[in-house]
């Protein structure tokens, strides 16, 4: 049998090459939302997010990824999207719509740009209209959408999972 012994915060594993995935964020209405997804991009080797609109990192929540993760602030998100296409990304939205495609069955190319919408008015149709793709997850019960924050998680985790 087994013997598992705790061990608390392990070195980092290294991931076979960089992760060319960028977070792009949307306006966020909450410090802890954008607090927690600067912590997870830490955590997932990542070194960059744009996040468009005002808002302030909590230190508390984000934890040391703070002084590891480059938070690059643009106005508006539309240019943004110009822009990383010029740059050569996939841009792919997190999103409920039509024609989108359940994340289970979602090849990532290796250069992404993963675009998060705001909290209760997720992206706009304008912002829709300059995605290349539109990802999901499958919601099973109440309510009938993921928090911001764990939805990006859960699609930061799989991208990581097919670019190990």
């Amino acid at each position: 049998m087994n013997r598992f012994e705790h061990v608390r915060h392990k070195p980092p594993s290294v991931p076979e090459s960089a992760r060319e995935l960028l977070v792009v964020l949307a306006p966020m209405r909450s410090s802890v939302n954008l607090s927690r997804i600067v912590r997870l991009v830490g955590c997932a080797g990542m070194t960059k997010i744009i996040q468009c609109g005002p808002g302030k990192v909590d230190r508390e929540i984000a934890r040391d990824a703070i002084d590891f993760v480059e938070i690059v602030q643009r106005r508006s998100l539309a240019p943004v999207l110009e822009q990383l296409k010029e740059d050569g990304y996939s841009r792919v939205g997190l999103e409920q719509t039509t024609h989108s495609v359940c994340l289970y069955d979602f090849a990532f190319e290796i250069k992404t740009a993963l675009i998060i919408g705001a909290e209760r008015d997720g992206l706009s149709q304008e912002e829709l209209d300059r995605l290349d793709h539109v990802v999901e997850m499958p919601v099973y019960g109440r309510p009938l959408s993921y928090n911001v924050a764990t939805a990006t998680t859960m699609a930061v985790y799989e991208y990581c999972r097919q670019f190990r």
